[in-house]
Order: structure tokens, then sequence, then C-alpha cells
């Protein structure tokens, strides 16, 4: 079929029309975020080609009516051959190309996914390939080499809770003296997040993991008989509300990171507890400084 434009008048009305986007606005305000979002970007790291779900902005001037998308489409398109050392490099690099593309001087970049992990079951000596999820919430001003950046990176895993207040009421109840085995009670599935904000020196997702590991009892697809009954009697020894989940990897990331990172660095730590014998679900978010923890450390 035969194109119904001929390139001579692509090429004409190209040179001849108004840039609508560059166009003055009826209203002349800054608009601090525009861009798009609902975007599957595919990121090449170590692990393999990624997809994250991305919300890309930049800041608009008042003089100016709209931001160019197809610069934005440009810029992640030329991004999807190159391999990236980690996620946080791939967002330095989509931030800085797609504001010296739309002429801004402030930019920000949200990516949300999942990479997977390889795990041993502790008893079976089974692996088990999951998942964690990842986030990155970079925020870029500056152009050039003045670019600065302030990025917020966060880690989620799964991990079963056991509840203790019906633990103790059943061990009132039911215990006879000199039984050792944990008493019953309800467990449920839940999912904790760490997210440490920093300008500077940030953790990598291994040591992130490490907190979230060393404070819950993080659980994973593939699990034998022996491996399932010692998790269960793990998480049943050592009951946990959702206060307990935030505020022990709040520990091990004060313990981790309290000498090796700025006091003034953010800490968020969100749980959800997804309740077994109740309609509702439980939630607890924690955002303070690591000085903060370390204080009460």
């Amino acid at each position: 079929m035969k194109p119904s434009i001929s390139p001579q008048d692509h090429a004409r009305v190209l040179a001849e029309g108004v840039d609508i986007p560059q166009q003055h606005p009826a209203f002349g305000l800054p608009l601090p975020e525009v861009g798009i979002c609902g975007k599957t970007v595919w990121v090449r790291l170590p692990e393999g080609l990624i997809p994250f779900a991305a919300r890309l902005e930049v800041n608009l001037a008042a003089e100016v009516r709209g931001i160019h998308m197809s610069r934005m489409e440009e810029v992640v398109a030329g991004l999807y051959d190159r391999e990236f050392s980690d996620l946080r490099d791939y967002g330095l690099q989509i931030g800085r190309e797609m504001m010296a593309r739309q002429g801004a001087n402030r930019g920000r970049v949200r990516l949300t996914g999942q990479l997977p992990l390889i795990r041993t079951a502790k008893v079976s000596g089974r692996q088990s390939v999951d998942s964690i999820a990842v986030s990155l919430d970079l925020k870029l001003a500056g152009q050039g080499d003045t670019l600065q950046s302030v990025a917020v990176f966060g880690v989620g895993v799964a991990h079963i809770t056991a509840c203790p207040c019906t633990q103790a009421y059943n061990q009132t109840l039911f215990r006879k003296e000199g039984e050792e085995c944990p008493m019953p009670t309800h467990s449920q599935r839940s999912q904790t997040t760490l997210s440490l904000q920093s300008a500077g020196l940030s953790p990598s997702i291994a040591e992130l993991l490490a907190c979230l590991e060393e404070a819950l009892h993080v659980t994973q697809d593939l699990l034998k008989r022996t491996d399932e009954a010692q998790l269960v009697y793990t998480s049943h020894t050592q009951p946990q509300f959702a206060e307990d989940a935030v505020r022990e990897v709040a520990r091990r990331a004060g313990e981790r990171f309290g000498k090796v990172l700025p006091p003034e660095t953010s800490v968020i730590i969100e749980s959800l507890s997804l309740e077994s014998i109740h309609i509702h679900d439980v939630c607890c978010r924690l955002e303070t400084t690591l000085a903060e923890i370390v204080r009460h450390l």
C-alpha cells in the first residue's frame, strides 16, 4: 500500500509547521513534574533483561506549553541495548538524557519491578528460584557536570509472621510442664520493604536483603517437607507482629549502616500482613533517620 503522504510533504510541514509544545501556554505557570507513566522499560542488568514499571518526569518552564513525549520514548529506546551495572546506574542515565532532550533542569525517575533471587533451603539444600521486589525513586537537579541526585532505593521480601497473642493465650490454656514445642497460633504471609535515601553512598541490594533476612522469617517457593517444618517451627518459636517486623528490620539497618552511611540518611520500612483469620490486613510504616535508629540501639 502506497503512503498517502509523500516524504516531500512531510519534510515541508516539519520545516514550516509550528512546534506546538514550544508555544507559550495560556497561563504561564511552571510545572514541577511532567512526563510519561504506565510505561514498561526493559533494563539489561547482571541478572538479565528485566522489565520495570516506569514513571519518568521533568520540570516544565512557565513559558513552555508541553513536553515532547516522543523524545522521552527515544531515550528509552536508545538505552535498550546497553548494559548497566545496577538499577541506579540505569536511572541516572535515563534521567540525565531525558532532562537534556527536554531542556529541563530537574527530573524524576521512578522504577518498580522484580529481580530473580536463587535461594537454598536450609534443611533439604534444594534451590528455589524466587523474586524480590526492588524500587528506585531518583530525583535529579542541575545539568552536565553539576547534576546532583538523591535516590531512594528499596528492597522487599515475602515472609511469615506468627501471632504472639493467640500463642500466649494457648500457652496459658494448654501448656504442660516440660513441653518445649511452641503453642499453635495463626500465621500469615507478609511483605516488608526496606528503603534508604541517600545523596551519596548507597547500599547494595545484597546489603538491604541481608537486613531483611536477619530480621524476618523469609519464605521461598520451593520447600520440601523438612524445610516447611523448620520454617513453621522457627516462626512460631519467634512470633512477630507487623510492628515487630518493622522494628527488627530497623535494628538490623542501624547495626549494619550506622557507621558507614551519613546520620541524616532517610530510612523507610513498610510491612503488610495479609491476615489469615481477619478480613482486614495489618500495615505498619516507619519513616525516620539512621541517626534516630542508632540512638535507640
